[in-house]
């Protein structure tokens, strides 16, 4: 392990103290933060434990550092130490929430701070994409309903390459990495090319769009179940499968079901639940133009129009217990 340790003045030096940054401060500073330090003389201890993601940082507080002797000496230094080729890189998978820019975690903000490409999808808050470095790659590989120019094969080889290169990279996927976002297929190629991996969970659209109706996911004495799933195997799986999970106390959060409200109406008039259900609809939860709506099995589709609805949405079906009625749900 190579260690080095000296003054460097980033712009007119002061008479203030130098301020001291350990190895672990500097993987938190971004450019910006290097920037506001100005007029103070930085002692920086920066160590290359083959480390990257380091190296990269010390470099990058060497360039503002100015042409002076000790500048010079401090790139040097970096370039004695950087690592070879053989390091390797890691992958974040990152939930950035569902919809505004400060609902991302603190560490899942850090990870985008660290990195040096950052792969995001179709509904990432573009806001969010302001956490990383001015200098690192942001590559879309965001999907659409029949337009799906990134497979998720192709995803999944691209940040083994990447992170391969020795990267920092960002997986950033809307709402939990966990939750219905294929967050799985990626996580198995990555171990399967033994590349270092980290899951960073995020807050998913189903609390989001509860909030926003001023509510919980469960309610004691009215719903103590939860159940989540997708539109997709909704809509394909048939009806039989899900409906039969509507059991009293039950509420049930569809991702993207929209598309299949014709089916879920229909499905719960012929089981006999038009009138004992409640239907919650939240479309893109948490954002400036956030759309709500309530109704129930027989006015489902032509609220859906009315209201101009669109995925992404969550609906939420409400089954209260027995001896409550489903207004409460």
């Amino acid at each position: 392990m190579k260690t080095f340790s000296l003054s460097l003045p980033l712009a007119n030096r002061t008479q203030s103290p130098a301020n001291t940054f350990g190895p672990s401060t500097l993987l938190r500073l971004t450019r910006r933060a290097i920037i506001r330090l100005g007029g103070l003389g930085l002692q920086l201890d920066a160590l290359f434990p083959g480390s990257l993601v380091a190296w990269r940082l010390a470099r990058r507080t060497a360039t503002l550092g100015g042409s002076g002797p000790k500048a010079r000496l401090l790139q040097g230094a970096i370039g004695r130490a950087r690592p070879g080729p053989q390091s390797m890189g890691a992958v974040a998978l990152v939930g950035a929430g569902p919809g505004a820019k400060d609902l991302i975690t603190l560490r899942g903000a850090r990870r985008l701070q660290e990195a040096d490409v950052v792969f995001y999808d179709r509904l990432v808050d573009p806001e969010i994409l302001d956490l990383a470095p001015k200098d690192a790659k942001r590559i879309y590989v965001g999907k659409a309903p029949g337009c799906h120019h990134w497979p998720q094969e192709k995803i999944s080889q691209a940040l083994v390459a990447v992170a391969g290169q020795g990267q920092r990279v960002v997986r950033l996927k809307c709402g939990d990495p966990g939750v219905f976002a294929r967050g799985a297929e990626e996580l198995d190629a990555l171990k399967e090319a033994q590349i270092p991996c980290e899951i960073i969970p995020g807050v998913t659209a189903a609390s989001a769009a509860s909030a926003s109706l001023g509510g919980f996911l469960t309610e004691r004495g009215i719903c103590d179940t939860l159940v989540l799933a997708t539109g997709q195997t909704e809509r394909d799986a048939g009806n039989a499968r899900w409906i039969t999970q509507l059991q009293p106390g039950t509420r049930m959060a569809i991702y993207m079901g929209v598309g299949a409200a014709t089916n879920t109406a229909r499905a719960l008039i012929e089981a006999g639940l038009g009138k004992e259900v409640s239907i919650d609809i939240v479309s893109r939860a948490q954002q400036r133009d956030e759309v709500i709506a309530r109704c129930c099995a027989s006015s489902l589709v032509d609220t859906i129009a009315s209201a101009k609805i669109s995925n992404p949405a969550i609906m939420f079906l409400t089954r209260s217990h027995e001896d409550l009625p489903a207004s409460q749900g």
